[in-house]
């Protein structure tokens, strides 16, 4: 009898587990670009940490990809779950998230920019940053609410506020991508 009770507890944790992935796989599926309807759990979830309601949370391609990133080490010239800098989390969720190719370091993503004032920042628009006296030497993606993520090198993939009293003393700029067909796919491609 035991058999059959641990068996039946491993077949509903098998078929949770995959219909968990069936959703993330959802939030994924279509043309990168398109609004997709975020996962409940991920809602709230990204809802608390931004500190929005959670209808505020709509983008749940960005959210699902924030998500599958969060605390993937960091790695120079990384860009795989093995590890992962700045430019390559920005330049992959530009591509995946909104289908739109952007160069991969952040003295050429710099350049792809229209300058906003940070009260007029969007999610998917770039924030930059001036550690160690560069000129734009750290980049992030901004969420909403003051908030934006980015490879950090020493905590990896973390959420941060704008308005954090260590970051905010290095940001230097920021802006909306300008999205022309030089950085845009087609479908299919």
């Amino acid at each position: 009898m035991k058999k059959i009770h641990y068996l039946y507890c491993g077949l509903l944790g098998l078929m949770i587990a995959l219909s968990s992935c069936h959703a993330r796989r959802a939030a994924m599926r279509g043309e990168a670009g398109e609004l997709v309807k975020p996962q409940q759990s991920v809602a709230e979830k990204y809802a608390d940490i931004l500190g929005v309601d959670r209808n505020a949370i709509q983008n749940g391609r960005l959210y699902e990809f924030v998500d599958d990133w969060m605390g993937t080490p960091y790695r120079f010239g990384g860009q795989d779950k093995g590890g992962v800098d700045c430019s390559g989390l920005a330049q992959l969720l530009e591509q995946q998230v909104y289908n739109v190719n952007i160069p991969r370091s952040t003295s050429q993503q710099i350049n792809i920019i229209k300058r906003k004032y940070e009260e007029d920042l969007a999610e998917g628009d770039l924030v930059f940053f001036d550690y160690d006296g560069k000129k734009f030497s750290h980049v992030g993606v901004y969420l909403q609410n003051g908030y934006y993520v980015h490879a950090s090198s020493s905590k990896g993939v973390i959420i941060t506020r704008l308005h954090d009293p260590y970051t905010y003393k290095y940001f230097s700029r920021c802006g909306s991508i300008v999205v022309d067909s030089a950085n845009t796919q087609e479908p299919g491609r």
